[in-house]
């Protein structure tokens, strides 16, 4: 998870289309923090550690809205969009149909921890459905974490991309150069998928997949964050990098964020 955290931290400080619209940029400062997309992916990863590896999905959905709740009210100024923030303090919350790119963003965790593709799916689309039950939502949430998959399992870019746009339709055919070139605002998952991914497989290695992310301007945490957490899964996360993040985070958060290396580790010891 530290690949989508990373990305949220590094392209806090140019969200909302404030740059840098170039590669070239200090990776964080002072001002990185972590933002709504931190608090999720930890919302979640908890929800998944403590519904299980074998939970039913209805199981996963259910632990996911207590624990997003949970995190939410307890960090209500990360930045949350509308309509997420009054599912958040509603008395009885229920799904409202969102395509938005924060069923994508929190998702991270899914990829890592189960054995098969399958599975990896279903979980990552009952993360989704507490609140972006919109197809394009679910869409969004399966992609991500099929490619994280995929990539820590030792699956080349060029059988990712074929898979991505076989399961999943997006159109990869830009370049990073083209998107930049559009550089704007728009927080839905048709729109920040095919970023993250050409993100992803145009990347050389974990820091170059996030200065491509920031790089293309508009929603650039939650596009780093997606996109770092595809490029964990190929290419971990250099140790200074994860030390960063740590530094920034708040104790529970890294209390989680333990939990789940472990747990992650075991598993994946266990898949062999």
């Amino acid at each position: 998870m530290y690949g989508a955290i990373l990305g949220d931290i590094i392209g806090s400080v140019f969200e909302f289309d404030l740059g840098p619209w170039t590669k070239e940029f200090e990776l964080l400062t002072e001002e990185s923090d972590w933002t709504d997309d931190t608090v999720m992916t930890v919302a979640v990863a908890e929800a998944l550690l403590e519904a299980g590896k074998d939970a039913a999905a209805e199981e996963i959905e259910a632990a996911c809205t207590r624990s997003m709740r949970k995190w939410g009210r307890k960090y209500p100024r990360a930045g949350y969009g509308g309509r997420f923030y009054t599912w958040l303090v509603s008395e009885n919350p229920k799904p409202y149909g969102s395509y938005g790119n924060g069923s994508a963003m929190r998702v991270s965790a899914a990829g890592w921890l189960y054995d098969s593709m399958e599975r990896t799916r279903e979980a990552a689309r009952a993360t989704a459905m507490p609140t972006h039950d919109h197809p394009e939502g679910i869409k969004g949430a399966e992609c991500t974490a099929a490619v994280i998959f995929l990539a820590r399992t030792g699956s080349s870019k060029t059988e990712i991309r074929e898979y991505v746009e076989r399961e999943f339709g997006y159109d990869l055919s830009e370049t990073i150069e083209e998107m930049r070139a559009r550089h704007e605002h728009v927080e839905s998952c048709q729109d920040s998928l095919p970023k993250a991914l050409v993100s992803f497989l145009a990347g050389t290695d974990f820091e170059d997949v996030i200065r491509n992310a920031v790089s293309l301007g508009g929603d650039t945490d939650t596009i780093a964050a997606i996109a770092g957490a595809m490029a964990e899964g190929m290419y971990g996360v250099p140790s200074e990098l994860k030390e960063q993040a740590r530094k920034r985070l708040e104790a529970g958060m890294v209390e989680v964020l333990d939990r789940f290396e472990l747990y992650a580790s075991f598993a994946s010891k266990n898949q062999r």
